[in-house]
């Protein structure tokens, strides 16, 4: 008797709060989309400015920095500033951000452009998981969170799609004409549908000493794993960015612990769950973000593929990206998340051991089908790790929770991909065999894969 009239209001959500969470999840896919497109156009861009390749790539690694040094700060601009009003402002950055890039005459002028871009994209990827998390009953939040996967699985899968057709079809700035285009529309729809907050007396204070903190403890690690990533970088230009990137984010952690009002607090450690969530998530995106680098170069380099080889083995994990990550949101919901995360943390495991056995023999068929299967866990994944992780906590903490564990996972995601790329230059300079090296890579993310399926089948109930 008592489940009628507490059930039915839960399962009603408002157009007042999907509008919000569509737009922003569209403004998250197109950052996203925009940082794997720019893979594709370096050659454009270095020919058009005359600087080299390794300059060339700052117009990802700067995007990825000021990602990582933006996200922590998201916590006090949702507790400061009205949805409505962030929102439009962090949809306006990154349109202004696409307009510099159209007509930016310097390379430096271009950075600039992707640096506004960078931090737009910084507030809008925590906001959406926080909105989600705080906005939908808690028997809707995964399928939503996995609608939202797909700002973080097929838009990204795709960039590189996308910006290699209009590198050759109508020129990198193309890009950026269309990005514009695009958050315009978004900037108009907010400003018509989210519905203005009530005034409330807003008084979080902005540590500034934490801000610095976590600006050089998530730049400095971004950008050590970054040089890491460049075999030709020299070993300073990793070791001591990482180090003074660690000493600094141990310097934020102890600080959030002592300070009254915290930048990020860290009572979100006190939930078992979040933390189980919290080190699978990682172990899920040090396994397969630097998979769509390897294994591209596997085809070229070792099995003698073509360039639309390399791309096509990629295909079904942007297929699988639209379809299985609203699909593994609503599983959860409906079954709970234990046997969802179960079923595709297996997928990836084996997904991802098996194709550490690969060679120049294995039938593309096969190499298909393993992408696939791996493609198949990431996408599994993604939502019901997110929502199962948070489910526990307080609203209020659902900002820090968000904010922190975005950030992490950008330096995660650039460690997992340094140690693959180590591991081939490793296993071609020392042992002498690039396909050993090849295998090398594809083994760590086999062993960062098995992590999250152990840590799954023990610590998720």
């Amino acid at each position: 008797m008592t489940d009628t009239p507490t059930k039915a209001p839960r399962e009603h959500v408002s157009a007042q709060v999907v509008i919000p969470v569509v737009i922003i999840i569209l403004g998250s896919a197109l950052g996203n989309l925009s940082q794997t497109a720019m893979n594709a156009m370096f050659g454009g861009i270095a020919a058009d400015f005359k600087v080299d390749m390794a300059l060339g790539q700052w117009v990802t690694t700067l995007y990825m920095l000021v990602i990582g040094i933006t996200v922590p700060v998201v916590t006090y601009l949702m507790r400061r500033f009205a949805l409505k009003r962030l929102t439009i402002f962090s949809l306006c950055l990154f349109a202004f951000g696409c307009i510099v890039d159209v007509f930016a005459p310097s390379f430096v002028l271009l950075l600039v452009g992707r640096a506004l871009q960078a931090v737009s994209a910084g507030i809008l990827m925590p906001m959406m998981m926080s909105i989600i998390m705080t906005s939908f009953p808690p028997n809707k939040r995964a399928t939503v969170m996995g609608v939202a996967g797909i700002a973080m699985g097929f838009a990204p899968n795709i960039g590189p799609t996308i910006g290699g057709y209009l590198v050759t079809a109508s020129g990198w700035r193309s890009l950026f004409v269309i990005l514009a285009i695009c958050m315009i529309v978004l900037i108009i729809c907010a400003c018509v549908f989210i519905v203005r907050s009530p005034r409330i007396k807003r008084t979080a204070s902005l540590d500034v000493v934490s801000v610095i903190l976590s600006a050089l403890g998530f730049g400095f690690l971004l950008l050590g794993f970054s040089n890491a990533s460049d075999a030709g970088a020299a070993l300073l230009s990793i070791w001591v960015p990482i180090l003074i990137g660690v000493i600094a984010l141990v310097a934020f952690i102890r600080r959030q612990k002592r300070i009254d009002d915290p930048l990020i607090n860290m009572d979100i450690f006190t939930s078992k769950q979040f933390v189980v969530g919290f080190w699978a998530s990682n172990f899920l995106y040090a396994s397969f973000m630097g998979i769509t680098l390897i294994v591209p170069l596997f085809i070229e380099n070792i099995w003698g593929g073509t360039a639309l080889e390399a791309g096509l083995v990629l295909l079904p994990g942007t297929i699988a990206a639209l379809f299985i990550n609203p699909l593994a949101g609503y599983l959860t919901d409906r079954f709970h998340a234990r046997p969802v995360i179960v079923f595709f943390g297996a997928c990836l495991a084996f997904g991802s051991v098996a194709m550490a056995f690969m060679d120049a023999s294995t039938p593309f068929w096969l190499i298909l089908l393993l992408q696939g299967i791996r493609a198949c866990g990431v996408s599994g994944l993604v939502s019901p790790l997110t929502s199962w992780s948070m489910e526990e906590l307080a609203p209020n903490r659902m900002t820090d929770a968000s904010s922190f564990s975005t950030a992490i996972r950008q330096a995660i995601a650039s460690m997992g991909t340094a140690l693959m790329v180590f591991s081939i230059t490793l296993g071609a300079q020392a042992f002498g065999s690039l396909l050993f090296g090849f295998q090398l890579a594809l083994g760590l993310s086999g062993v960062f894969a098995l992590a999250l399926f152990v840590i799954a089948l023990v610590r998720v109930r």
